[in-house]
Protein backbone atom coordinates (compact mmCIF):
# COMPACT_ATOMS: atom_id res chain seq x y z
CA UNK A 1 0.00 0.00 0.00
CA UNK A 2 1.01 3.27 -0.68
CA UNK A 3 1.94 5.86 2.52
CA UNK A 4 3.17 9.30 3.63
CA UNK A 5 7.05 8.88 5.14
CA UNK A 6 9.62 11.28 6.51
CA UNK A 7 12.50 9.58 4.88
CA UNK A 8 16.26 10.42 5.64
CA UNK A 9 18.60 10.26 2.81
CA UNK A 10 21.51 9.84 4.78
CA UNK A 11 23.46 10.58 7.96
CA UNK A 12 22.90 14.38 9.09
CA UNK A 13 20.26 15.01 6.34
CA UNK A 14 17.11 16.44 6.96
CA UNK A 15 13.65 14.29 6.36
CA UNK A 16 11.25 14.75 3.61
CA UNK A 17 8.02 13.72 3.19
CA UNK A 18 7.91 11.00 0.47
CA UNK A 19 5.45 8.79 -0.85
CA UNK A 20 6.50 5.21 -0.33
CA UNK A 21 5.05 1.52 -0.94
CA UNK A 22 4.85 -0.41 2.61
CA UNK A 23 4.15 -4.44 2.69
CA UNK A 24 0.53 -5.88 3.41
CA UNK A 25 1.02 -7.72 7.33
CA UNK A 26 2.64 -10.83 7.27
CA UNK A 27 1.36 -13.09 9.55
CA UNK A 28 2.95 -12.30 12.96
CA UNK A 29 2.44 -8.52 11.98
CA UNK A 30 0.15 -5.58 12.51
CA UNK A 31 -0.81 -2.95 10.42
CA UNK A 32 -1.44 0.50 12.21
CA UNK A 33 -2.95 3.60 10.94
CA UNK A 34 -0.38 6.26 12.73
CA UNK A 35 -2.32 9.43 14.01
CA UNK A 36 0.98 10.73 16.05
CA UNK A 37 4.26 10.12 16.60
CA UNK A 38 6.89 11.50 19.33
CA UNK A 39 10.52 12.84 18.67
CA UNK A 40 12.97 11.50 20.50
CA UNK A 41 16.62 12.00 20.84
CA UNK A 42 17.68 8.46 19.68
CA UNK A 43 15.65 9.38 15.88
CA UNK A 44 18.36 12.19 16.07
CA UNK A 45 21.21 10.10 16.96
CA UNK A 46 20.45 7.96 14.28
CA UNK A 47 19.37 9.88 11.22
CA UNK A 48 23.19 11.74 12.14
CA UNK A 49 24.86 8.45 12.82
CA UNK A 50 22.94 5.46 10.74
CA UNK A 51 20.67 2.81 11.47
CA UNK A 52 22.39 -0.60 10.79
CA UNK A 53 24.25 1.65 8.75
CA UNK A 54 20.86 1.42 6.22
CA UNK A 55 20.30 4.96 4.37
CA UNK A 56 17.60 5.89 3.53
CA UNK A 57 15.66 5.16 6.01
CA UNK A 58 12.15 5.79 8.32
CA UNK A 59 12.61 6.54 11.50
CA UNK A 60 10.36 7.12 14.27
CA UNK A 61 9.98 4.90 17.08
CA UNK A 62 6.83 6.54 19.32
CA UNK A 63 3.98 6.39 17.56
CA UNK A 64 -0.16 5.84 18.15
CA UNK A 65 -2.24 5.15 16.27
CA UNK A 66 -5.40 2.59 15.22
CA UNK A 67 -4.96 -1.04 14.25
CA UNK A 68 -6.12 -1.68 10.34
CA UNK A 69 -5.13 -5.31 9.90
CA UNK A 70 -3.96 -8.27 11.22
CA UNK A 71 -1.84 -11.14 10.83
CA UNK A 72 -3.09 -14.40 10.78
CA UNK A 73 -1.16 -14.96 13.86
CA UNK A 74 -2.19 -12.21 16.35
CA UNK A 75 -4.38 -12.96 19.21
CA UNK A 76 -3.40 -9.36 21.14
CA UNK A 77 -5.28 -6.99 19.60
CA UNK A 78 -7.80 -6.05 16.21
CA UNK A 79 -8.97 -4.07 13.91
CA UNK A 80 -10.42 -0.88 15.77
CA UNK A 81 -8.50 -0.72 19.11
CA UNK A 82 -5.97 2.43 19.40
CA UNK A 83 -2.42 1.49 20.39
CA UNK A 84 0.49 3.02 21.35
CA UNK A 85 3.34 1.53 19.44
CA UNK A 86 6.86 0.94 22.33
CA UNK A 87 9.90 -1.08 21.46
CA UNK A 88 10.09 -4.27 20.23
CA UNK A 89 11.23 -7.51 21.70
CA UNK A 90 10.98 -11.32 21.33
CA UNK A 91 8.74 -12.34 23.47
CA UNK A 92 10.50 -15.88 24.04
CA UNK A 93 14.00 -15.51 25.07
CA UNK A 94 14.80 -16.02 28.92
CA UNK A 95 15.19 -12.21 29.14
CA UNK A 96 11.34 -11.57 28.01
CA UNK A 97 10.15 -14.49 29.77
CA UNK A 98 11.61 -13.48 32.88
CA UNK A 99 10.21 -9.63 32.42
CA UNK A 100 13.15 -8.03 31.14
CA UNK A 101 11.63 -7.35 27.29
CA UNK A 102 13.93 -4.64 27.03
CA UNK A 103 16.94 -6.72 27.42
CA UNK A 104 15.88 -9.24 24.73
CA UNK A 105 18.34 -11.30 23.58
CA UNK A 106 17.79 -10.24 19.87
CA UNK A 107 16.72 -6.40 21.37
CA UNK A 108 19.52 -4.63 18.95
CA UNK A 109 18.63 -6.37 15.68
CA UNK A 110 14.82 -5.96 15.90
CA UNK A 111 15.44 -2.54 17.01
CA UNK A 112 17.82 -1.02 15.00
CA UNK A 113 18.84 -3.38 12.04
CA UNK A 114 16.95 -1.27 9.45
CA UNK A 115 15.54 -4.71 8.21
CA UNK A 116 12.88 -7.82 9.36
CA UNK A 117 14.77 -10.64 10.68
CA UNK A 118 14.59 -12.24 7.28
CA UNK A 119 16.73 -9.21 6.05
CA UNK A 120 13.99 -8.01 4.37
CA UNK A 121 12.52 -4.17 4.20
CA UNK A 122 9.08 -3.69 4.87
CA UNK A 123 9.00 -0.31 2.84
CA UNK A 124 10.09 0.09 -0.77
CA UNK A 125 10.53 2.78 -3.02
CA UNK A 126 10.35 2.21 -6.72
CA UNK A 127 10.78 -1.09 -5.89
CA UNK A 128 13.85 -0.44 -3.96
CA UNK A 129 14.12 -0.90 -0.19
CA UNK A 130 14.36 1.33 2.60
CA UNK A 131 15.13 1.11 5.94
CA UNK A 132 12.34 0.63 8.14
CA UNK A 133 11.38 -1.56 10.94
CA UNK A 134 12.79 1.26 13.43
CA UNK A 135 11.63 -0.69 16.78
CA UNK A 136 9.64 -2.63 15.21
CA UNK A 137 7.41 0.34 13.71
CA UNK A 138 9.20 3.27 11.64
CA UNK A 139 6.67 5.75 12.85
CA UNK A 140 7.28 8.66 11.40
CA UNK A 141 4.73 7.81 8.44
CA UNK A 142 1.23 7.99 8.02
CA UNK A 143 1.15 4.01 8.27
CA UNK A 144 3.08 1.54 10.00
CA UNK A 145 4.00 -2.44 10.67
CA UNK A 146 4.18 -3.57 13.98
CA UNK A 147 4.43 -6.82 16.35
CA UNK A 148 2.44 -7.56 19.45
CA UNK A 149 5.14 -7.57 21.75
CA UNK A 150 5.20 -3.54 20.76
CA UNK A 151 1.70 -2.54 21.31
CA UNK A 152 -0.19 -1.62 23.92
CA UNK A 153 -3.95 -0.61 24.14
CA UNK A 154 -4.89 2.85 25.15
CA UNK A 155 -8.34 3.60 26.34
CA UNK A 156 -10.76 5.93 24.74
CA UNK A 157 -10.44 8.94 27.02
CA UNK A 158 -6.39 9.43 26.07
CA UNK A 159 -5.89 11.64 23.16
CA UNK A 160 -3.12 9.89 21.10
CA UNK A 161 -1.09 12.57 20.77
CA UNK A 162 -1.01 12.32 24.19
CA UNK A 163 -0.24 8.74 24.54
CA UNK A 164 2.37 8.46 21.71
CA UNK A 165 5.80 9.28 23.97
CA UNK A 166 5.07 6.75 26.55
CA UNK A 167 6.51 4.57 24.18
CA UNK A 168 9.71 5.49 25.08
CA UNK A 169 10.78 8.78 26.91
CA UNK A 170 8.67 8.47 29.17
CA UNK A 171 8.83 5.55 30.50
CA UNK A 172 12.00 5.64 29.89
CA UNK A 173 12.69 8.50 32.60
CA UNK A 174 9.88 7.52 34.40
CA UNK A 175 11.09 3.64 34.62
CA UNK A 176 14.57 5.06 35.79
CA UNK A 177 12.97 5.86 39.05
CA UNK A 178 10.27 3.55 39.62
CA UNK A 179 11.58 0.33 38.25
CA UNK A 180 15.46 0.01 37.29
CA UNK A 181 16.41 2.16 40.63
CA UNK A 182 13.36 1.85 42.61
CA UNK A 183 13.39 5.11 44.66
CA UNK A 184 11.90 4.79 47.88
CA UNK A 185 9.64 7.50 49.64
CA UNK A 186 12.18 9.83 51.59
CA UNK A 187 15.25 9.22 49.61
CA UNK A 188 16.93 11.61 47.51
CA UNK A 189 17.56 11.79 43.96
CA UNK A 190 19.65 14.04 41.30
CA UNK A 191 18.49 14.38 37.79
CA UNK A 192 20.92 15.92 35.39
CA UNK A 193 19.06 16.99 32.21
CA UNK A 194 15.55 18.76 32.19
CA UNK A 195 14.23 17.30 28.95
CA UNK A 196 11.85 14.75 28.46
CA UNK A 197 13.53 11.79 30.26
CA UNK A 198 14.77 14.22 32.89
CA UNK A 199 11.44 15.47 33.64
CA UNK A 200 9.84 12.33 33.35
CA UNK A 201 12.09 11.01 35.93
CA UNK A 202 11.26 13.96 37.81
CA UNK A 203 7.66 13.53 37.67
CA UNK A 204 8.27 9.88 39.02
CA UNK A 205 10.48 11.25 41.47
CA UNK A 206 7.37 12.65 43.42
CA UNK A 207 4.89 10.35 42.85
CA UNK A 208 7.78 7.53 44.48
CA UNK A 209 7.54 10.62 47.50
CA UNK A 210 11.03 11.40 47.66
CA UNK A 211 12.23 13.67 50.02
CA UNK A 212 14.89 15.76 48.14
CA UNK A 213 14.65 16.12 44.16
CA UNK A 214 17.83 18.21 42.47
CA UNK A 215 17.72 18.97 38.59
CA UNK A 216 20.61 19.94 37.09
CA UNK A 217 19.46 21.79 33.38
CA UNK A 218 21.19 24.57 32.20
CA UNK A 219 18.09 26.58 30.32
CA UNK A 220 16.28 28.27 32.51
CA UNK A 221 12.80 28.08 31.55
CA UNK A 222 13.44 24.31 32.06
CA UNK A 223 14.51 24.65 35.69
CA UNK A 224 11.38 26.68 36.21
CA UNK A 225 9.28 23.87 34.76
CA UNK A 226 11.37 21.14 36.68
CA UNK A 227 10.34 22.98 39.98
CA UNK A 228 6.51 22.62 39.10
CA UNK A 229 6.46 18.80 38.48
CA UNK A 230 8.14 18.40 41.99
CA UNK A 231 11.91 19.44 41.87
CA UNK A 232 12.75 20.55 45.43
CA UNK A 233 16.04 22.49 43.65
CA UNK A 234 17.16 23.22 40.54
CA UNK A 235 21.32 23.95 39.78
CA UNK A 236 22.19 25.33 36.61
CA UNK A 237 25.51 23.70 35.69
CA UNK A 238 26.93 26.37 33.56
CA UNK A 239 30.04 28.23 35.56
CA UNK A 240 29.34 26.34 38.59
CA UNK A 241 30.44 23.36 41.13
CA UNK A 242 27.50 21.12 40.62
CA UNK A 243 29.24 18.59 43.03
CA UNK A 244 29.48 21.15 45.97
CA UNK A 245 26.18 22.32 45.04
CA UNK A 246 25.09 19.53 45.61
CA UNK A 247 26.67 18.67 48.48
CA UNK A 248 25.51 22.05 49.96
CA UNK A 249 22.10 20.48 49.48
CA UNK A 250 22.68 17.46 50.84
CA UNK A 251 26.43 16.94 52.70
CA UNK A 252 25.95 13.10 52.87
CA UNK A 253 25.31 12.97 49.35
CA UNK A 254 22.19 12.12 47.33
CA UNK A 255 20.95 8.30 47.32
CA UNK A 256 20.54 7.63 43.71
CA UNK A 257 21.59 9.87 40.51
CA UNK A 258 19.61 9.82 37.10
CA UNK A 259 22.03 11.12 34.00
CA UNK A 260 20.13 11.30 30.86
CA UNK A 261 23.31 13.34 29.39
CA UNK A 262 25.60 10.31 28.29
CA UNK A 263 28.23 12.57 28.67
CA UNK A 264 31.22 11.07 30.27
CA UNK A 265 32.62 14.25 31.82
CA UNK A 266 29.30 14.68 33.37
CA UNK A 267 29.19 11.31 34.69
CA UNK A 268 32.34 11.77 36.47
CA UNK A 269 31.40 14.28 38.76
CA UNK A 270 28.07 12.78 38.83
CA UNK A 271 29.45 9.84 40.56
CA UNK A 272 30.58 11.90 43.14
CA UNK A 273 27.40 12.66 43.99
CA UNK A 274 26.46 9.83 45.31
CA UNK A 275 26.16 8.95 49.33
CA UNK A 276 27.57 5.29 50.58
CA UNK A 277 25.78 2.66 48.62
CA UNK A 278 24.00 5.00 46.47
CA UNK A 279 23.46 4.10 42.65
CA UNK A 280 24.20 5.89 39.44
CA UNK A 281 21.54 5.11 36.27
CA UNK A 282 23.13 5.38 33.10
CA UNK A 283 20.04 6.76 30.69
CA UNK A 284 21.72 9.00 28.12
CA UNK A 285 22.87 7.32 25.25
CA UNK A 286 26.25 8.90 24.31
CA UNK A 287 26.90 10.90 21.09
CA UNK A 288 30.38 8.77 20.74
CA UNK A 289 29.00 5.22 20.96
CA UNK A 290 32.69 4.18 22.24
CA UNK A 291 32.67 6.93 24.85
CA UNK A 292 34.06 5.52 28.19
CA UNK A 293 33.65 5.98 31.89
CA UNK A 294 36.67 6.09 34.49
CA UNK A 295 35.79 4.79 37.90
CA UNK A 296 38.02 4.66 40.88
CA UNK A 297 37.91 0.74 42.17
CA UNK A 298 39.06 1.41 45.60
CA UNK A 299 36.43 4.34 46.28
CA UNK A 300 33.42 2.15 44.56
CA UNK A 301 34.48 -0.43 47.08
CA UNK A 302 34.78 1.48 50.11
CA UNK A 303 31.72 3.28 49.11
CA UNK A 304 29.18 0.05 48.11
CA UNK A 305 28.47 2.69 44.91
CA UNK A 306 26.59 1.11 41.96
CA UNK A 307 26.54 2.21 38.01
CA UNK A 308 23.12 0.79 36.52
CA UNK A 309 22.95 0.76 32.76
CA UNK A 310 19.19 1.27 32.20
CA UNK A 311 17.23 0.46 28.87
CA UNK A 312 13.42 1.57 28.24
CA UNK A 313 13.43 2.57 32.21
CA UNK A 314 13.62 -1.52 32.64
CA UNK A 315 9.61 -1.45 31.96
CA UNK A 316 7.58 -4.33 30.65
CA UNK A 317 5.01 -1.58 28.65
CA UNK A 318 2.00 -3.75 28.78
CA UNK A 319 2.43 -3.49 32.67
CA UNK A 320 3.72 -0.41 33.26
CA UNK A 321 2.21 2.18 30.54
CA UNK A 322 -1.33 1.65 31.82
CA UNK A 323 0.36 2.12 35.45
CA UNK A 324 1.73 5.48 34.25
CA UNK A 325 -1.66 5.89 32.64
CA UNK A 326 -3.59 6.02 35.77
CA UNK A 327 -1.50 8.37 37.07
CA UNK A 328 -2.28 10.78 34.81
CA UNK A 329 -5.78 10.14 35.05
CA UNK A 330 -5.05 10.77 38.49
CA UNK A 331 -2.97 14.01 37.80
CA UNK A 332 -0.09 12.59 39.71
CA UNK A 333 1.58 12.37 36.59
CA UNK A 334 1.21 15.33 34.25
CA UNK A 335 3.59 14.32 31.46
CA UNK A 336 1.30 15.85 29.28
CA UNK A 337 2.75 19.54 30.29
CA UNK A 338 5.82 18.55 28.07
CA UNK A 339 4.33 17.77 24.92
CA UNK A 340 4.15 20.42 21.99
CA UNK A 341 2.51 19.32 18.82
CA UNK A 342 3.63 19.64 15.08
CA UNK A 343 2.01 18.83 11.82
CA UNK A 344 3.81 15.64 10.43
CA UNK A 345 5.21 18.19 7.36
CA UNK A 346 6.98 20.04 9.93
CA UNK A 347 9.05 17.29 11.52
CA UNK A 348 12.19 19.18 10.90
CA UNK A 349 10.65 22.25 12.58
CA UNK A 350 9.58 20.56 15.18
CA UNK A 351 13.52 19.09 15.46
CA UNK A 352 15.02 22.42 15.39
CA UNK A 353 12.67 23.64 18.34
CA UNK A 354 13.55 20.73 20.45
CA UNK A 355 17.34 21.42 19.97
CA UNK A 356 16.87 25.19 20.50
CA UNK A 357 14.93 24.08 23.84
CA UNK A 358 11.92 25.92 22.38
CA UNK A 359 9.97 22.93 23.40
CA UNK A 360 10.21 19.64 25.68
CA UNK A 361 8.48 16.60 23.68
CA UNK A 362 7.74 17.73 20.05
CA UNK A 363 4.66 15.19 19.07
CA UNK A 364 4.00 14.45 15.15
CA UNK A 365 0.08 15.13 14.57
CA UNK A 366 -1.02 13.36 10.97
CA UNK A 367 -3.97 14.72 9.51
CA UNK A 368 -6.36 12.68 9.45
Amino acid sequence: MEITAAVVEGAGADFSLERLELDEPRPEEVLVRIEAAGVCHTDVLCRDHGVGSVFPAVLGHEGAGIVVRVGSAVKAVQPGDRVVLTFRSCGVCGQCTSGNPAYCDTMPYLNYAGRRLDGTSAISRDHAPVGSNFFGQSSFATYALTYETNLVKVPDDIPLSVAAPLGCGIQTGAGAVMRSLDCNAGSSIVIIGGGTVGLSATLAAKVRDCACIIVVEPMESRRALALEMGATHVIDPIGADVAAAVRAILPIGVDFVVDTTGRADILATAITYLRSRGALGLVGVPAQPDAQLSLTIGSFLTSGHRVIGIIEGDSKPDVFIPELLQLYREGRFPFDKLITTYPFEKINDAIKAQHQGHCIKPVLVMEP
